[in-house]
């Protein structure tokens, strides 16, 4: 039986919304792991299951506290990515704040139910926070291919995520608006999304499992001398991955529009090198072919969703110890005075650039300096910083101060 129609032979009531819960008498970071916020991915739950009873039965000393909460539980019941809108999505502060102000259960949709209640479960689990948050989004995806970790492209991301023996993708956030990873990035807090694999394969449950673990070694809440297996389900992740690059950055994403009959060619999976002119699908229009040379990621075969493929590209790590550089010393205080920059006059810690003056690879320098391409406003791009402090330890809808 699948992952998907094991979660599909539940009602609501038999899937709660704290997986569990797992704390020492030490203080000590907070980790919270969110499986399930699209329902046809329910390997992270199950491996959410697998990890507290094995916490349960061993009883490891822990500092700190684990947290592991269900996303969207409609849709899980119904199998489906959604039922009436993506929650990862969602998101946004301005969208959150007047869900929270809503008066009137009956007039939010099933998404937006799920959006409140969840809000709630991590509210409460950042507000007993005694130390760093570190937050994981389990997800998997409808191709094969081996697991990757997605993130924010701050420091405290990166030096996180670098634990993970995995390929990291740089700026698929950039692409995606209203996503609980960023929501939660942007409150100050250590995130980081993980793509364990396909759907329905039963290893993507063992692949979510080794990440949990080597999340919980990695951000201190256990020791490798209170956890033996930890060796193992390293190993276990480093074969999955054998054979792909460490570090890509997303170079193009082809959406979807409603109706235009898009259809992925079979055979693609996560990490395929493809050259520039392949024809990777087919819609309305004909062929869809890649602008240039790289490899495929995230290539659509389900119903639900507008993300046709993306496709990545090796980033060597120069450039990272480069953009680590310049983030200390602190150079993007001298990047508002290149030319063709500006300060935003409503937001305090944003840029507007003119592409038409900066033209020599700008988003690549802004991503160097921690900038996010956020939006175009009047033909300029808007930059907004992704390095930022720790909230105190609530779920405000109000973004954290700028670092």
């Amino acid at each position: 039986m699948s992952n998907e129609s094991q979660a599909g032979d539940k009602s609501p009531t038999d899937i709660k919304r704290i997986i569990g819960r797992y704390g020492g008498d030490q203080n000590g970071p907070t980790v919270v792991c969110v499986a399930g916020l699209h329902g046809n991915e329910p390997a992270g739950t199950l491996a959410l299951e697998k990890v507290f009873e094995k916490l349960d039965a061993l009883k490891p000393p822990m500092k700190g506290e684990l947290i592991g909460l269900t996303g969207n539980i409609q849709a899980i019941t119904c199998g489906k990515r959604f039922i009436a809108s993506d929650l990862n999505r969602q998101w946004n502060p301005a969208y959150l704040e007047e869900l929270l102000a809503s008066n009137s259960d009956t007039q939010l949709g099933p998404e937006d139910r799920e959006q409140v209640d969840l809000h709630h479960a991590i509210s409460e689990a950042f507000a007993r926070a005694t130390g760093t948050i570190y937050f994981l989004d389990l997800h998997t995806t409808s191709a094969d291919g081996p697991p990757f970790v997605v993130l924010a492209d701050t420091l405290r991301n990166r030096g996180y995520a670098m634990n993970f023996p995995t390929p990291v993708i740089l700026g698929l956030e950039e692409q995606l608006g209203g996503t609980l990873a960023g929501y939660v990035c942007d409150l100050g807090h250590v995130t980081m999304g993980f793509e364990a694999g396909r759907h329905d394969d039963p290893a993507s449950v063992d692949i979510h499992e080794s990440t949990v673990w080597v999340g919980l070694l990695a951000s201190g809440s256990l020791q490798q001398s209170d956890f033996p297996e930890a060796d193992r389900h390293r190993a276990a992740l480093v074969e999955a991955c054998r054979g792909v690059p460490r570090i890509l950055q997303v170079r193009h994403r082809h959406h979807v529009d409603e109706g235009v009959g898009f259809r992925m060619e079979p055979g693609f999976v996560n990490f395929r090198p493809v050259d520039e002119g392949h024809t990777v699908a087919h819609d309305n229009s004909g062929p869809v072919r890649v602008p240039e040379r790289g490899r495929i990621l995230l290539p659509l075969y389900q119903s639900q969703g507008n993300d046709g493929y993306f496709l990545v590209r090796r980033v060597r790590p120069f450039w990272l110890w480069l953009s680590a550089l310049l983030r200390y010393v602190r150079f993007d205080v001298l990047a508002r005075w290149l030319p063709g920059v500006r300060p935003h006059p409503q937001r305090a810690n944003a840029l507007l650039v003119n592409p038409r003056v900066a033209r020599w690879l700008v988003i690549d320098i802004f991503h160097l300096l921690g900038y996010r391409r956020q939006a175009i406003e009047d033909g300029r791009f808007v930059f907004a910083r992704r390095e930022q402090t720790p909230s105190n330890g609530t779920m405000s809808v109000a973004p954290a101060s700028n670092r």
